[in-house]
Parts: structure tokens; sequence; C-alpha cells
């Protein structure tokens, strides 16, 4: 199938999905529908792992602000959390290859992988609490990896931190300088290919089964308080058209 904002492939059972809207990916709810296209299409197919990598020069700037604003954020919300279901469902390893800016829904892409492995140059950071909304996968799963204090340190602050400080607290398992990135991530998924597809995603199953957590729950929960808790108040329809219109926000709420 023939995509316009990704590429995807599958070779010998490693399946692999670029984010093709240089230069800085912005996932917009066109992109995300192919992406959520790519990931069914697996369907029944010998995949092992899953490796999400981004052509130019960011890994993914985040979700596009403006598909944020009115009834257009029911399906963006729906859409982009139907990229995490399906990687959820689909119950294999993932990885993701961070060369730049992995930001917004970008760095939440690159936190709900497995594995990740990123060049020197890479930042990653959920900054959507300055323009008045939060990140509900990010809302979700750093707590899980980060612990709480630290989780909340950068939903609450929206700080961007590089690839070392990603690596430090556990966002990221293995920093390399630019010109190895390649490298070192087909030397990760050569290890990975080796091995048992079925023990793998078994061992991912009971990994993920031992939080005795509920993702789905916890997802449903995150979505109503997004949509119809925050997304109804003025501070945040201003704090997106702020960055829209490239001006200070002027909250109102408290």
């Amino acid at each position: 199938m023939a995509y316009e904002h990704i590429q995807f492939e599958i070779n010998d059972g490693l399946a692999i999905l670029t984010l093709d809207r240089a230069p800085l990916n912005v996932l917009n709810i066109a992109m995300m529908k192919e992406m959520n296209q790519a990931l069914d299409s697996i369907g029944e197919q010998p995949v092992k792992v899953l490796l999400i990598k981004a052509t130019g020069k960011a890994f993914s700037a985040g979700v596009d602000v403006g598909e944020h604003l009115g009834d257009q954020v029911n399906e963006m919300i729906e859409v982009f959390h139907g990229i995490f279901r399906r990687m959820e469902a689909l119950g294999v390893p993932t990885v993701a290859q961070v060369q730049g800016a992995a930001l917004g829904g970008g760095c939440e892409v690159v936190a709900y992988c497995d594995l990740v492995v990123a060049s020197e140059k890479a930042t990653l950071g959920q900054p959507e609490i300055q323009v008045g909304v939060f990140p509900p996968i990010a809302a979700m799963v750093f707590p899980r990896q980060l612990g709480y204090k630290k989780a909340m340190e950068l939903i609450l602050t929206g700080d961007i931190i590089g690839a070392a400080e990603a690596k430090e607290i556990g966002l990221v398992n293995q920093v390399v300088p630019p010109e190895d990135l390649e490298e070192a991530t087909q030397k990760l998924l050569k290890k990975l290919m080796k091995l048992s597809g079925l023990v793998m995603r078994l061992t991912k199953k009971a990994a993920v089964g031992g939080l005795l957590d509920d993702k789905a729950k916890s997802l449903e929960f995150i979505e109503k308080v997004y949509l119809k808790e925050m997304m109804t108040t003025r501070d945040a329809e201003e704090g997106l058209k702020a960055f829209l219109e490239k001006r200070k926000p002027e909250w109102t709420e408290s």
C-alpha cells in the first residue's frame, strides 16, 4: 500500500514504520491514520519486532496543535491513541530509533516503545502544559517508567531534556554519536531477530502483566479527563490558540 506521510515495510519478520513528513514529522490526523493502517496491515504476518524511526532532522515534534481545537480534538485523540492500542495488541517487542527532537506526541511514541536507541543530539520532552493541555500517554506511562516524582517534573514543567539525561532516568536505553545511530540500532535488532518471536511475545506479555495494571482502563480514564474536563476549559483553548498565533497565553482560570 502506498502512503503519503509514512513508509512501511516488513522484511524477514522485521516491521519498519518510518515517519516521513520531514523536517519535523508533525503528527496530523492523516499521518496518524496511515500509521494505524500500517499496523493493521501486519495482521497475521510473522512479525518478530517493530521498529519505529523517522526521516528528517526530528523524530517528531508532536501532534499538530491546530487539530486539538473544536470538534477535531475528539477525532485526533481517537486516532492518536489508536496507535498505542494497536502497538499493545500487536504484542511484539518495539524499538524506537531517535535521531533528533522527540517532543509531545513524538516523545509519547518513543516512551511507549520497549527499547530506545538515541543519538547524542536527541532531545525529549512533553511541553504540552505550556499550551494549556497535558500529554495523555505520558501521563499513563511516565510514572510507570520513570517513577512518580520525575514523571511529574517532566509533565508539569514541560522541560525538554537531552539524550544523556533521558538515558539516566530510564527513558532511553542507549545513546550513541549521530554517525553511529543506524549501526547501533541494527546491532540491537540483530540480537532480537535471532530469538524466538513467540518467546519474546510471551516474555513481553508476562512483563506487562506482572505490573498488575490495566492500561486499557487507565487510558480510558485519562481520555475522559482530557476530553470532558480539560478540553472544555477556556485555558485549554487559550493556550492552544496562543501557540498557533505565536503569542503568550493569558490564563483566566485557577
